[in-house]
């Protein structure tokens, strides 16, 4: 397999249950990539697996053909930013820290910022609309609001790969849309676990669906999002109207019970 991040029969268990059952999938360089499935389905561990946050039981995930654990970790650190659904912390920081932080892995043992360093800063805080709040304490801000600080800190950190797991929860429509349009603009390679079917087909290049851990279904949003798929995956009826456009973007409408 070759592209930005593969995945080789990878499998991984937690507690005796079979969590990922033997996926394989590839990353082009530059794509949006979506991750669906139903809650337990193995989107966010998955996605920890392509990020080497977890390694595989069975399998191995490559970056640029080279198996992970292969890499430095400093040069993954460098390279691939991951955004996790709940991130905490009790220390007193504010939001510029909290962004800085995505700049660790770029520096040396006892190197302080640089103007690189501070010109990443600042666009990562613009890039998601944070810059008014950078002197706020982290721990006073609303859900929505450390969520897109956290996207900040990862789109300070330059990577090549951005790993989110869950992005729009907490977030309103509009920053919802907002942040999704970002990613798709950004020059990285995007994996996105989202729930909301509509936004997938949307934003993403591609879309992959696991169920029960396993890879059941990979391709465009026209391809992936049938009627079909939606009732075997989601046990819900839904209407998939074909994009006029033409650009292949179905639009989804579930269906009252």
């Amino acid at each position: 397999m070759t592209g930005s991040i593969a995945a080789e029969s990878v499998s991984w268990s937690a507690g005796g249950r079979l969590v990922i059952d033997d996926v394989s999938l590839v990353l082009a360089e530059g794509e949006t990539l979506g991750l669906l499935g139903p809650n337990g389905a193995g989107k966010s561990s998955l996605l920890r697996l392509l990020a080497g946050l977890r390694r595989p039981a069975g399998g191995a995930v490559l970056l640029n053909g080279r198996p992970l654990v292969e890499h430095r970790r400093r040069a993954v650190a460098q390279r691939i930013a991951v955004v996790e659904q709940q991130v905490t912390t009790d220390m007193d920081l504010t939001v510029e820290q909290i962004v800085r932080l995505g700049r660790i892995p770029h520096r040396g043992i006892w190197s302080g910022d640089t103007e690189a360093d501070d010109r990443a800063v600042e666009r990562a805080l613009e890039q998601t609309e944070t810059t008014a709040m950078r002197d706020r304490d982290w721990r006073t801000l609303s859900g929505g609001e450390q969520q897109r600080v956290q996207i900040a800190r990862a789109l300070a950190q330059e990577p090549r790969e951005l790993l989110l797991d869950e992005p729009t929860n907490h977030l309103d429509i509009r920053h919802q849309f907002e942040l999704l349009a970002l990613i798709r603009m950004l020059p990285v390679t995007a994996v996105v676990t989202l729930h909301d079917l509509t936004l997938a087909a949307l934003f993403c290049d591609r879309l992959v669906v696991l169920h029960e851990g396993r890879l059941i279904a990979s391709g465009t949003p026209a391809e992936v999002l049938t009627a079909e798929l939606i009732s075997s995956v989601y046990g819900i009826a839904a209407r998939v109207v074909a994009d006029g456009a033409g650009e292949g973007r179905p639009s989804i409408q579930l269906l009252p019970p």
